[in-house]
């Protein structure tokens, strides 16, 4: 069974559909538990701001702050996220 972890998010689509360069808040995580975990402990957690930097081969690097993460595509996949200025936007007319 698939755990999920997830913000409201209208508009959310996979990491790898972003463009290289973009400001991506992650929306959703879909994987086990252990995959969220892992990505919880190296601090790509739901709502967390990051920045796709490079994609090669079907292998992705992400930034988050001054740590750069190197992610396979099975992995980039499960991560959903949404540009930045509409996890804002969402988040706004939330409050």
């Amino acid at each position: 069974m698939a755990h999920e972890t997830a913000i409201p998010a209208t508009k959310a689509f996979p990491l790898p559909v972003a463009p290289l360069g973009s400001r991506l808040r992650i929306a959703a995580l879909h994987g086990g538990a252990e995959f969220t975990r892992r990505l919880t402990e190296l601090g790509l957690n739901v709502g967390c701001e990051i920045v796709l930097q490079q994609r090669e081969g079907g292998k992705f690097v992400v930034k988050r702050g001054e740590t750069r993460f190197a992610l396979g595509g099975g992995m980039a996949h499960k991560i959903l996220v949404q540009e930045y200025f509409e996890a804002e936007r969402d988040a706004h007319a939330a409050a």
